[in-house]
């Protein structure tokens, strides 16, 4: 009876029953035998990948059931949320699939926030279809055909209903704030983001879902989805990355270790470990870049697609020529042997 993952969750539910939203404050990756049992046994569980409302009623007999089975942590959290008027929800992921419902779409972004796994560490495939776009206000996440209702109620009580954002994800830090971690504006970190240890998002720093760093990293610059960012690396004001949503298509666009991208520039190849974009330098799949060598002499044009993955190189612009140059450590007669030799 191995699963994948298991949560119990509590959210918001639109006045159709459908959820806006899960918080899972303890979100387990391949959970016991013994946890599954006692709460699939309380569910009504009977296999496969499923999200179960539970009645009020059901939660005193899954934190007795927990607790026999050794799961101190997941019983007192059942037994907590015996106080709420809030919808309950036990998410069971059997196999890591494609979702199919709001609640495992939550417990997948939570697994990425806990760093219980890696971007791409987990199948995400038509998730964002899935989550439906809702209102994130003060009093919690609020259906769009819901809010005016919802506004005057708060106008009179003589208050406001602040909405913060209109969108399909929330930011991160409303469900989990990673330890060591520092961040400077918490709206530009989605929930599903990948905050590595000592890792810093400076104010226009922005960390998308299924994304992030991998230890730690400076990051005023944007982490696109799908983009992960290697320990040491730094990237620069206002500097853009390609992610697989966009312009990147199906190639996972990532930042290699100990690298640096420059203000204002941007990246749409895999870069390697100990390479430096210049500020204001776009480099591209496509981009025409001269190789140079130890003594700043061409040797060959080639396309960034070309250079993906290729460690210890420094791209930048030449300003009386306009083109785009790479040199690196090693000399360009070296790596264009190695390229040539790979096709």
């Amino acid at each position: 009876m191995s699963y994948f993952s298991f949560a119990i969750g509590i959210g918001a539910q639109n006045k159709k029953g459908e959820w806006l939203d899960v918080y899972y404050q303890q979100p387990l990756l391949n959970p016991s035998d013994a946890l599954i049992k006692a709460a699939a046994d309380v569910a009504g569980h009977t296999g496969g990948n499923a999200a179960i409302t539970l009645a009020k009623s059901q939660l005193a007999d899954l934190a007795a059931a927990l607790s026999k089975a050794s799961e101190p942590a997941q019983a007192e959290l059942a037994n907590t949320l015996q106080g709420t008027e809030q919808p309950v929800v036990v998410t069971f992921i059997e196999t890591d699939e494609a979702p199919v419902s709001v609640p495992e779409c939550y417990l997948k972004l939570h697994l990425l926030t806990h760093r219980l796994v890696l971007p791409h560490g987990t199948n995400l495939t038509g998730l964002f279809g899935l989550l439906p776009n809702v209102a994130w206000t003060n009093e919690g996440a609020i259906a769009i055909d819901e809010l005016a209702d919802r506004q005057l109620a708060a106008r009179m009580k003589g208050g406001v209903l602040e909405v913060s954002a209109v969108d399909k994800f929330p930011k991160m830090t409303n469900y989990f704030v990673p330890a060591t971690t520092r961040i400077a504006d918490t709206d530009r970190v989605r929930l599903g983001a990948h905050m590595g240890d000592n890792t810093t998002v400076m104010h226009e720093g922005f960390i998308n879902f299924n994304a992030g760093t991998l230890g730690a990293s400076m990051i005023e610059g944007r982490i696109s989805a799908g983009v992960v960012v290697g320990k040491g690396s730094d990237l620069g004001g206002g500097c853009s990355t390609m992610g697989t949503l966009s312009g990147g298509g199906n190639i996972i666009i990532s930042v290699g270790e100990e690298s640096l991208i420059g203000a204002n520039a941007g990246l749409g190849i895999p870069l390697g470990d100990r390479c430096i974009i210049e500020s204001g330098l776009y480099i591209t799949a496509g981009t025409k870049i001269m190789l140079l060598d130890d003594s700043n002499q061409d040797v060959e044009i080639v396309k960034g697609r070309d250079l993906a993955g290729v460690a210890d190189l420094i791209f930048r612009r030449n300003s009386l020529t306009g083109r785009v140059e790479a040199k690196t450590n090693k000399t360009a007669i070296q790596l264009n042997e190695a390229l040539h030799a790979n096709n």
